[in-house]
């Protein structure tokens, strides 16, 4: 396919190297002036749009996505398609898709799952929302750049998906977090709270593939020094977006809502490590 790649960030750039390594022709803009080897540099959105089969976003904001559709949509061709991997609210995706759709354009909102590690090594997990056309057009897409595409449903379901996943772990991860803090003030050993955990009923992501304690389980960030594998300012982003998509539709999130602050005051600090440097951090905070 001849693709256009927009969002060359942390996580656009592997994406689009796989592409490239797969055999697609891919032309990518980045607002940093992003090169890529294997990607033919465009010197603007429109530029990298232009005369491709596909256009695919990964953008830092719903603003910023619908300014990029203003441009882009324009200059795509009829039956082609706008696929957006970014996370954003589900009124942005929404919107966006309607436009597509009376310029006769196909989208689909694909955020994933998996950080820059799953990027790189193709693994990531797109959560669709979108019509059935659009799924199979990006489908063969997202096996070169995923292991798993889920289609959840309408435009913007995707979105959701993803809002409502990244609640459900911004909140898990603070309670390993409290779990562990609490565990090493009782001077219970962390590996061995971790071998009771992860084959246990407080089993989940944060603790069995990601844990935050250093030297504890498979390797994660929590080993480099919290270098993000997920930024916790990242993190604050998707968990303020689960509040505003709560806030619309009156569900009731006090969990999410706590979690949320919690990270809120996190990432004053320490926005810029991975967000299971909750850890440490509640570790500053004794028993406030």
């Amino acid at each position: 396919m001849r693709i256009g790649f927009i969002g060359l960030g942390n996580m656009g750039t592997p994406m689009a190297r796989n592409l490239v390594a797969a055999g697609h022709q891919v032309a990518g803009f980045d607002v940093a002036g992003v090169t890529i080897e294997g990607v033919a540099p465009a010197q603007s959105a429109t530029e990298a749009a232009t005369g491709r089969d596909v256009v695919i976003t990964m953008l830092p904001n719903g603003a910023i996505l619908r300014n990029v559709a203003d441009e882009v949509l324009p200059v795509m061709a009829p039956g082609t398609t706008l696929i957006d991997c970014s996370t954003v609210d589900v009124e942005s995706a929404r919107t966006v898709a309607e436009q597509a759709q009376a310029a006769g354009i196909t989208a689909v909102d694909a955020p994933v799952s998996g950080g820059i590690g799953g990027a790189t090594a193709g693994t990531l997990t797109f959560m669709a929302g979108g019509t059935d056309e659009g799924f199979a057009t990006a489908r063969p897409l997202f096996d070169i750049m995923g292991q798993k595409a889920v289609h959840c449903g309408a435009a913007g379901a995707g979105q959701a998906a993803k809002i409502c996943n990244n609640m459900i772990l911004g909140i898990s991860m603070i309670g390993v977090c409290e779990a562990f803090a609490l565990a090493e003030k009782l001077e219970l050993d962390a590996q061995k709270m971790f071998d009771v955990v992860s084959t246990s009923s407080g089993s989940c992501w944060s603790v069995n593939t990601y844990c935050p304690v250093p030297g504890v389980g498979p390797q994660s960030p929590a080993d480099n020094n919290y270098t993000p594998g997920f930024a916790a300012a990242l993190m604050l982003k998707d968990l303020r977006l689960s509040q505003d998509a709560a806030g619309a539709v009156g569900a009731a999130t006090p969990l999410g809502a706590q979690a949320t602050a919690l990270y809120a005051q996190m990432a004053e600090d320490h926005g810029d490590q991975d967000f299971s440097a909750m850890l440490p951090w509640l570790k500053t905070r004794g028993a406030d």
